[in-house]
C-alpha cells in the first residue's frame, strides 16, 4: 500500500513538474504570459515621423553653385534625420523669381500641406512675410535674410551662417599664392591684385570681400582689391564678363560672391588664379581654381526639421560657423597651390575656431587713413542689427553678433570700388 502511495505521489510531482517547465521556451520565458523585457525582438518598431518640408530655390541644381549647395544640405539633411527615425517629405519649387511668383510658392506649399517652409534666397523673404501671416500653424524660414527675427510674428524665422569665417581662409589660400608668385619674381609687389565679382553692394557682399581681402592681406602685405558688382546674384554671363574684365585689368586672382562657376572658367581661360564660393570648383577649372569656401545647410535643416518633427520651437534668428560646422571649406588644389598652404590653413582655421583670431580686428584695416575706434552696427537704411548697438568691442567689428544676417558695410583701404550696384 505504501508503494502504491509513493507511486502516485512521485506521478503527481512529475506531472506538476512538465506543467511549470512544458509552458517555458529555452530561454525560460513563459510563452503565454505578456513580455515586460526590453528585449527589442518583443517590442514593436517605433513608428516613424515625417515631417513635409517645402523648399523655394531662385535656381536649380544645376547651377553647381547657390542653389546646388543648399540641395547639398537638404540630402545630408535627409540622411542624419532617418537616422533618427525621422523622414522627410521635401516639395522643391525650382527656378522662382524674387518677385510675386515666390509668393505664390510659399501659398502652393502652405496649400500642399508643408509644415515647414524654407526659402533659399535673400530677395524671397517680403514674400514669404505677405503669407506667412496666413498660416500661423507653419514655420517659415528665410535664409541669409534679416527682417524675420524681428517681425513680431512667431512662426518666421532667419537663418545665415558666418561665412566670412571660410572667406577669410580662401583670402589666406589667395594671399599665399600671390606671395610665392612674388617671391619667385614672377610677380611684382604692386601687382598682386585681387578681382572680385560681387553680386550686389550691401552688407553681405560687402562683409564677404572684406573678410577674403583681409586674409589674403595677413600673408601678402602688398595686395590690393578691384571688386565689380553685377547686380545679380545668379547671371552666369555677367559674371563671366566681369571676371574677364577684371582680369584685363591686371587682376592675378579671381574670387567670387555670385552664384555660378563662369568665374573660375574665365580665370581659367585668362591664366589667372581663383577662389570659389558654394562648391568646389576644381573640376571646371583645375588649372586655376585654389579652395573654395560654403555653408553646410545640412547642419540647421537637421535642428529645424528635428524641432518640428518634435514639436518643439527653433531659434528665430539662427547663426554659427566653424564652431558648429555650417561653414566647412572645399578640397584644397595642392598641385597649383603655395607650399606649405595646407599646414597655414590649419593654423588659422583653428585660431578661427578658438576665438583667438578675430576676422574683423580693428587693428587689421584702415578706413581714410584712420583705425576704427568705434562704429554701430547700423547701416545707412537702419535694416540691420539695432542702433543702440556697437560692433566693435574688444578691439574687433563682431559680425553677426547681434542678429544673423551680415552687417559689416565699411569701405576700408585697399579695395577698390569699380562701380556701386546696390540691390
Amino acid at each position: 500500500m505504501k508503494k502504491k502511495v509513493l507511486a502516485l505521489l512521485l506521478a503527481l510531482a512529475m506531472v506538476l513538474a512538465l506543467a511549470a517547465c512544458g509552458g517555458k521556451d529555452d530561454g525560460g520565458k513563459d510563452n503565454d504570459a505578456p513580455s515586460t523585457g526590453s528585449s527589442d525582438a518583443q517590442q514593436p518598431p517605433a513608428a516613424a515621423k515625417t515631417v513635409k518640408v517645402g523648399l523655394i530655390c531662385i535656381g536649380d541644381e544645376n547651377d553647381q553653385g547657390y542653389t546646388y549647395n543648399f540641395i547639398r544640405g537638404k540630402d545630408a539633411a535627409t540622411e542624419a534625420l532617418k537616422a533618427k527615425g525621422i523622414n522627410v517629405d521635401w516639395v522643391v519649387k525650382w527656378n522662382i523669381g524674387e518677385d510675386s511668383g515666390c509668393e505664390d510658392a510659399n501659398i502652393e506649399l502652405a496649400e500642399e500641406g508643408c509644415q515647414l517652409i524654407i526659402n533659399n534666397s535673400f530677395g524671397f523673404e517680403p514674400f514669404m512675410l505677405k503669407v506667412a501671416p496666413d498660416y500661423p500653424d507653419i514655420q517659415f524660414v528665410a535664409c541669409t535674410n534679416q527682417a524675420s527675427w524681428n517681425d513680431g510674428l512667431e512662426n518666421t524665422h532667419n537663418a545665415f551662417a558666418n561665412i566670412y569665417e571660410g572667406r577669410y581662409l580662401a583670402g589666406v589660400v589667395a594671399g599665399m599664392k600671390l606671395q610665392e608668385m612674388i617671391n619667385r619674381g614672377e610677380l611684382a609687389p604692386e601687382q598682386a591684385v585681387i578681382g572680385y565679382v560681387g553680386a550686389f553692394s550691401f552688407a553681405e557682399v560687402i562683409s564677404g570681400f572684406t573678410s577674403y581681402f583681409l586674409g589674403a592681406k595677413s600673408v601678402c602685405p602688398t595686395v590690393t582689391m578691384k571688386v565689380q558688382f553685377v547686380g545679380s546674384w545668379s547671371d552666369a554671363t555677367e559674371e563671366a564678363n566681369a571676371a574677364a574684365a577684371l582680369c584685363d585689368m591686371g587682376c592675378i586672382m579671381i574670387s567670387q560672391h555670385s552664384d555660378n562657376t563662369t568665374p573660375a572658367t574665365t580665370a581659367q581661360s585668362k591664366k589667372a588664379f581663383h577662389t570659389g564660393y558654394n562648391n568646389d570648383m576644381i573640376g571646371v577649372a583645375p588649372e586655376a581654381s585654389l579652395i573654395g569656401t560654403r555653408i553646410d545647410w545640412s547642419v540647421y535643416f537637421e535642428y529645424i526639421i528635428e524641432a518640428v518633427a518634435n514639436g518643439e520651437s527653433f531659434d528665430q534668428d539662427w547663426c554659427h560657423g566653424m564652431d558648429q560646422g555650417a561653414v566647412v571649406m572645399t578640397p584644397l588644389n595642392e598641385d597649383i597651390a603655395a607650399e606649405g598652404t595646407a599646414a597655414k590653413l590649419a593654423e588659422v582655421e583653428e585660431q578661427i575656431r578658438s576665438g583667438k583670431l578675430q576676422v574683423f580686428d580693428t587693428g587689421a584695416f584702415t578706413i581714410d587713413g584712420a583705425v576704427l575706434e568705434n562704429a554701430f552696427a547700423l547701416d545707412t537704411d537702419g535694416d540691420f542689427a539695432p542702433d543702440s548697438e556697437e560692433a566693435v568691442f574688444d578691439g574687433a567689428f563682431h559680425e553677426s553678433h547681434f542678429q544673423s544676417a551680415p552687417y559689416f558695410a565699411l569701405r576700408i583701404d585697399g579695395i577698390e570700388w569699380l562701380n556701386e550696384e546696390w540691390g
